[in-house]
């Protein structure tokens, strides 16, 4: 029997790498309001607790619903340019769907976006569900999100385990009762995924699909 029954991942940094399409959104954005294009750190440290409050990094509080229009209209052009797997993704999707294990995205991208890119990448045949800001009134770290994603799937909390790589994931699977791995593959080092409370943190995927393996 697989280790857990139920495999959740995030997308921006966990399963593929989005991060020259976002920054390419910020470069377009921030300038038409007066401010400085940020670099890609910058970005990378401001993502993944939803655009919204990413764009707080960025902008005065009165600019973020504006921003935030302009950043979703230039992302809609160029959604699918640059974005690609992360190494041992394929991989794992093609492993543990293999095993019977139901398999989910659960992000603060826009899940428009997010089932874009999963349909462009070709792991949607591997995919039981995506769940994405938008999608519902919530966003990880909500109890709430985490509590819709799980009776959608019909998964146990015991038998579930998100796969994430930021302290929004880890708390997120903590506030909906279950693990959570990080990869240090997108926002966050190991250190950080600890010190939120990770209960494993490994290099990459293919590192996740041996320990589940």
């Amino acid at each position: 029997m697989p280790r857990f029954a139920t495999l959740l991942l995030d997308l921006d940094g966990t399963l593929v790498d989005a991060f020259t399409t976002i920054h390419r959104s910020y470069t377009h954005v921030l300038p038409q309001l007066g401010l400085p294009a940020p670099t890609m750190e910058q970005v990378r440290r401001a993502v993944g607790g939803g655009l919204e409050n990413a764009m707080r990094h960025f902008v005065p509080e009165a600019q973020v619903a504006e921003a935030v229009r302009l950043h979703i209209a230039h992302t809609d052009t160029i959604l699918l340019d640059d974005v690609k797997l992360l190494p041992g993704g394929l991989e794992l999707l093609r492993a543990q769907h293999a095993a019977g294990v139901r398999l989910a995205i659960f992000t603060n991208k826009r899940g428009d976006h997010a089932r874009r890119v999963c349909t462009h990448l070709g792991v949607m045949p591997y995919l039981d569900a995506v769940f994405g800001a938008k999608d519902t009134t919530w966003l990880k770290p909500q109890p709430e999100f985490a509590a819709h994603v799980l009776a959608q799937l019909g998964a146990a909390r015991e038998t579930t385990l998100l796969i994430g790589d930021s302290p929004f994931d880890v708390k997120a699977a903590h506030n909906g009762g279950f693990a959570c791995w990080g990869v240090t593959t997108g926002t966050h080092d190991a250190a950080q995924l600890r010190a939120a409370g990770a209960e494993g943190v490994f290099a990459d995927l293919f590192a996740v699909q041996a320990a589940l393996a």
